[in-house]
This record gives structure tokens, C-alpha cells and sequence, in this order.
């Protein structure tokens, strides 16, 4: 058995596999060296261009790009007119944003159980988590897995709630024949650094309403009637009105370049994380370990986060400890994530405790992502498979 290197071995790779790496062409850099040259560095012309093709893709009628997706949320959030006195059900397991987003806009998030196998929200116990105040309902389509979108938007419809998807994990996933994101009322998708869309910061709105998108573009700059590029295009000065206190969210061009770049390159990169995620399928099954499990008849699985849980009860290490044993083999990873409730700030604010929500903390304890990117070569994917294969063995019982 070969020993691992945070054990005094000699680790599997020399230089570090970063977790996320991004697919960055050469055409994406020249697209951001045109707009550096252009003069267009704010929210011009390439804005626009992401916004429609990024339209086309959904195929939904509006879109509005902005600069992360947690501003995307924010907006949609106060797009439908909630704050002060309402609730919004919220994944207790994801990132500190989708909650975050709804305690900006002065409402209060409450959180829900998730599925053991999935991570995504639990449809069966959503009902328990309404109140009188409960205005809305926040999905998170997990690692790139669609929710169970059919029994959420009953529920939603038959209560009169408003369905939010956060899509930050979802740009090409589908849920029986449709787009994510085209479900609910609006949706927010991000193009961070990780993501499979990149344009370092940055993110979308997608909706079906003309009312709502209107009221997301003036709240994302200042409150503006107007953005920048219409009132400094070459159409003549457009003078703007101030309808509101609103916010920095708008994306640049700069990011733009990036991000409709890449659209063209989404099956392509998509075909990639297919072939690793088959790979480590195969390669992990043997392992201590819970693997994802199959997908959804009449699904598709985005492939952003390769997730598996450590099991173990059949490991001489927690989880914490196989994170550390592949870092010294010089593989990044991730973790996706720790329930929100496990944080001081969230049982402070909430009154949430640890016992609350037992799925999302056997989740918890035993998730890590590995790198799952259409920028690794592979031999960064047979190390990947060589360090959780030496350390994973050695540590089992």
C-alpha cells in the first residue's frame, strides 16, 4: 500500500491542481483585448450580445446580466416585492448566498430539509416549513441536478407562492424537456471562476416577465431609467431619471467578452465533464465512498460539482483529515457544502441548531468535490483518480 504524503509518502503530483481551473481560450483573450482597445470597458455593446445569446440558450423572453449571481438573487428577490415581514424557504444546504440575498432585502430565510442522495431541496417537506408570512420558495438545483420541480411549482401554485431558482450550478441542465430556470418565476445563474461559464465575476437574471426584468436592469444600476451604453451609444445623449435608491450590480463588457465567448463552447465543454465524471465513476466504485447517483428519467445533470461522501464508518479519517491527505498530494478540493445551520451567524439570527436538519448534516460531514473542469488534461485527471484511490484506501478500515 502506498503510502500517502501528508503520512511522510511522496505525493502524487509536484505542481497543484487547482480546484475550479478555468477553460480559458485563446479567443476569449482576444475578445478582452478588443474591448480594452475599444474604449467599451463598462456595460456597453458585449453586455448586450451575452444577454441575447445567453437568451436564445434559455429560451426564455428577458434576460439581464449583472455582476455576480448573488446580486442576480438579490434583485429577483426584491423584483417580486418582498422584504420586511415575509419568508422565504431557502436549501439549508447551500452557499451562504441564496440566504444572504433574502436577508438583504430585509426579508427572513427560512430553511429547509434536503434529500440524503441529491442534496436538492426536499419537495415532501416543504409544506412544514410554510407560515402565513411564507411569500416564496428559493431552489437550488445542486451540483448541476435539477429539483423536483414538478412537485415544488404545485405546491407553490396552490399555496400562491413564488418560485425563485437559484441556477448558479445549472446553465445546461434540463428538467422533462425544459431549461432550468424557465420553471419558476425568475432564476439567477453565475459565471464565477469556477463555474462552467466564466467570466471571473458575474452572473444573469432569466424571467419570463417583462415587468420583472424592467424592474431587475433599473434596480441594478442606481435605479436608473437608463443604462450607460444607451446614454453614451453613438445614438445621441439620453438624459436618465432616478426612480429609486438601487445598486452597483451591472456587468462590463470586459466580462461580457468572456462570457458569450464561451456560450458557443457549452456542449463542448459539457462532452468533457461527461468523459471525467465517467471516468471517476468507474474508477471510485470500489472505494469507501457514496458516489453521486444515477440521474433522473427525462433529466439532464449540468456536471458542475463532482461530489462524493467519504463513508466514514469505514475510514480511520473524517473528512477533514482526507481534505487535508489530498491537498499534501497536491489535488484541490472543495466542500459543498457545510449546512447553513451549522453556522454561528444562522443560529443567531434564526434560532437554528445543530439536530435540525439530519440529512443536510450527514451531507456535511462527509461531502468533498474534486476537480471536474473541461481544462483538465488527462493526466490531471488520472492524478486526480491516483490520489483518491492511495488516500481513501489507506485510510479504510
Amino acid at each position: 500500500m502506498s503510502k500517502p504524503a501528508a503520512e511522510g509518502g511522496t505525493p502524487v503530483r509536484e505542481d497543484f491542481l487547482v480546484f475550479g481551473k478555468p477553460a480559458i481560450e485563446e479567443e476569449d483573450i482576444a475578445e478582452v483585448v478588443d474591448s480594452l482597445r475599444s474604449g467599451w470597458l463598462g456595460t456597453g455593446p458585449k453586455v448586450h450580445k451575452f444577454e441575447q445569446i445567453f437568451r436564445d440558450h434559455m429560451g426564455i423572453e428577458y434576460c439581464a446580466a449583472v455582476n455576480s449571481c448573488t446580486a442576480g438573487l438579490h434583485l429577483s428577490i426584491l423584483s417580486l416585492g418582498l422584504g420586511a415581514g415575509d419568508e422565504v424557504i431557502v436549501p439549508v444546504l447551500t452557499f451562504c448566498a441564496t440566504a444572504n440575498a433574502v436577508i438583504h432585502a430585509g426579508a427572513t430565510p427560512v430553511f429547509a430539509e434536503v434529500e440524503k442522495d441529491t442534496a436538492n431541496i426536499d419537495a415532501t417537506k416543504l409544506e412544514d416549513r410554510i407560515t402565513d408570512r411564507t411569500k416564496a420558495i428559493i431552489v437550488v438545483h445542486f451540483a448541476g441536478r435539477p429539483c423536483d420541480m414538478d412537485a415544488i411549482m404545485e405546491i407553490a401554485r396552490r399555496r400562491g407562492l413564488f418560485v425563485i431558482e437559484d441556477c448558479a450550478h445549472a446553465i445546461e441542465t434540463q428538467y422533462k424537456g425544459r431549461q432550468v430556470g424557465t420553471i419558476g418565476d425568475i432564476a439567477s445563474f453565475s459565471f464565477y471562476v469556477t463555474k462552467n461559464i466564466v467570466t471571473g465575476e458575474g452572473g444573469m437574471v432569466a424571467t419570463a416577465s417583462e415587468d420583472l426584468i424592467s424592474r431587475v436592469k433599473v434596480l441594478s444600476l442606481h435605479g436608473l431609467s437608463t443604462d450607460a451604453w444607451a446614454r453614451f451609444s453613438d445614438s445621441g445623449y439620453k438624459h436618465y431619471g432616478v426612480t429609486e435608491a438601487g445598486f452597483k450590480y451591472n456587468m462590463m463588457d470586459i466580462q461580457a467578452a468572456l462570457g458569450f465567448r464561451q456560450m458557443a463552447r457549452l456542449e463542448k465543454y459539457a462532452k468533457r465533464r461527461e468523459e471525467i465524471w465517467n471516468r471517476y465513476q468507474e474508477a471510485f466504485r470500489d472505494l469507501p465512498v457514496f458516489l453521486p447517483i444515477a440521474d433522473e428519467p427525462d433529466t439532464r445533470h449540468a456536471r458542475h460539482l463532482y461530489t462524493i461522501y467519504a463513508d466514514i464508518d469505514r475510514l480511520s479519517a473524517d473528512r477533514d483529515q482526507l481534505l487535508g491527505a489530498l491537498f499534501a498530494e497536491g489535488i484541490g478540493t472543495g466542500v459543498h457544502y457545510l449546512a447553513l445551520h451549522n453556522h454561528k451567524f444562522y443560529q443567531d439570527t434564526l434560532g437554528c441548531r445543530i439536530g435540525d436538519f439530519p440529512n443536510a448534516e450527514f451531507i456535511s460531514d462527509r461531502t468533498l468535490s474534486i476537480p471536474l473542469s473541461a481544462a483538465l488534461t488527462d493526466k490531471d485527471v488520472d492524478d486526480v483518480i491516483a490520489a483518491i484511490g492511495k488516500v481513501f484506501t489507506y485510510y479504510a478500515k
